[in-house]
């Protein structure tokens, strides 16, 4: 029986989405690649995640994580694994590999910057509140009375950070050129984790990667890049995307354990212990010795958070490795993350569970999640009732700060939804504030 494999000299494209047709033949100094995370790095929406929730509330006196440090850190941690990854299957394979493998370093940090753009304000429960509002809320209405298909809605019901991302990369947005940021194929693809439509999300699999409104789109770069079709429109991942997968689930582990130190959500001993819980009992006495030469407790735990990361990242480019030929297949399941040593796999569990108790479950991290989702619903329900009743004087009003990008004026209900959907998921924690408090009249322009 004949396997399907994926085959390397295609997975790595330099093609652009929206410049298929234009071959650039001068000679650059910059890689494909390099143009992507330096067009990524220079874009508004990169910019912009500079005021979202990471996890805690962004910052006052004490300086924590938000979206954009998170990203750049992820960015930082997935160049070293790509790079790794590269050096490891050049070993293996030799002459056989395409020159292109040297770029999977390149590519993966280009797809790192840009895993996050499309999240709404106020982290995973700015996801929750706008999809809840349809499915639950004052928009559950909408669907009968738009006649908006099955799997428009689950769009919308299942809202996505994910499949959002990939709309904001690839969209032609009002006034802007066609294909988006036209990046590579290859920097797209590295961060679809979840290659299938809303139709396929499931009470196992409650994440999708493209909207309806994507979804022809999607489906031309991955058969151009000869990922494996499993469906109609569900694909295997792009094996990269288990690296750009793995570099966010080592930061926000690691980093989130470092910020909850420095919150005090987690006293010294307790960080220590956790990062020391990485390393053999002989590795453990060599990192007390570093420790013991620096007084301030950050720098320690900064230092041990730096060289749990270095383990993490070969961990993980091993676990790549080992599974290389499934993850070409298409049938490996799961994450590298849960594929590592024993040691480390269970440091990270515990980790994780420390962070389910004590970090993600603090009053400091909750209250911020409830007052995003109030935000988020009411700002929704006014500017959805205002793009539908447009004629209105308070819509009109309403209307007019909404940039002329997002097509809101679109006949097609579907795609006015989404546009408000583009418009709300594209403003920062702090814009929504601000929207949300003029809105109901809390604040007024200084005169």
């Amino acid at each position: 029986m004949h396997v399907m494999k994926m085959d390397w000299e295609k997975l790595i494209t330099t093609k652009r989405f929206g410049l298929e047709n234009y071959h650039d033949e001068k000679r650059q100094d910059r890689t494909e690649f390099q143009r992507d995370f330096d067009r990524l790095i220079f874009s508004s929406p990169f910019r912009r995640l500079q005021n979202k929730t990471q996890v805690f509330p962004l910052p006052g006196s004490i300086f924590v994580h938000n979206r954009l440090t998170h990203s750049l850190e992820v960015s930082c941690v997935g160049r070293s694994l790509g790079n790794a990854v590269a050096k490891l299957l050049k070993e293996k394979y030799g002459e056989s590999l395409p020159e292109s493998i040297t770029e999977i370093g390149a590519i993966i940090s280009a797809g790192c910057l840009a895993h996050d753009m499309g999240n709404p304000p106020f982290g995973h429960s700015g996801e929750t509140a706008i999809a809840s509002y349809f499915s639950e809320g004052k928009g559950q209405e909408l669907k009968s009375k738009y006649g908006l298909t099955d799997s428009q809605w689950n769009d919308i019901i299942h809202f996505e950070g994910n499949a959002n991302a990939f709309r904001l990369l690839t969209h032609q947005f009002n006034g802007r050129r066609k294909g988006g940021f036209v990046l590579t194929y290859s920097t797209i693809a590295s961060i679809v984790k979840y290659p299938y439509k809303s139709d396929y999300v499931s009470a196992k699999k409650k994440k999708f990667g493209f909207f309806q409104s994507e979804k022809e789109d999607f489906v031309k770069i991955a058969e151009d890049l000869g990922m494996i079709r499993l469906d109609e429109y569900k694909y295997a991942r792009h094996p990269l995307v288990y690296l750009v997968e793995a570099a966010d689930d080592i930061c926000y582990e690691i980093m989130d354990i470092e910020d909850a130190h420095k919150l005090k959500l987690l006293s010294n001993n307790e960080a220590k212990n956790l990062l020391l819980s990485f390393f053999t009992e002989e590795q453990q006495a060599r990192k007390r010795q570093h420790m013991d030469a620096v007084d301030d407790e950050n720098e320690q735990i900064a230092y041990l958070r730096s060289s749990v990361i270095g383990v993490l990242v070969e961990e993980c480019s091993n676990a790549f490795l080992r599974n290389e030929e499934a993850i070409m297949e298409g049938t490996f399941q799961g994450a590298l993350i849960d594929d590592m040593s024993e040691l480390v796999g269970n440091a990270y569990r515990k980790c994780q569970e420390i962070s389910l108790k004590k970090i993600y479950k603090s009053n400091v991290v909750m209250d911020i999640e409830i007052a995003g989702y109030n935000i988020i619903h009411t700002l929704i329900d006014k500017v959805v009732n205002a793009v539908f009743n447009p004629d209105k004087a308070y819509s009109r009003q309403l209307i007019n700060r909404i940039p002329e990008q997002y097509e809101t004026e679109n006949e097609d209900p579907y795609r006015k939804i989404m546009a408000v959907l583009d418009y709300l998921s594209g403003m920062t924690d702090i814009y929504a504030l601000d929207l949300y408090r003029k809105i109901n009249g809390m604040s007024l322009p200084s005169l």
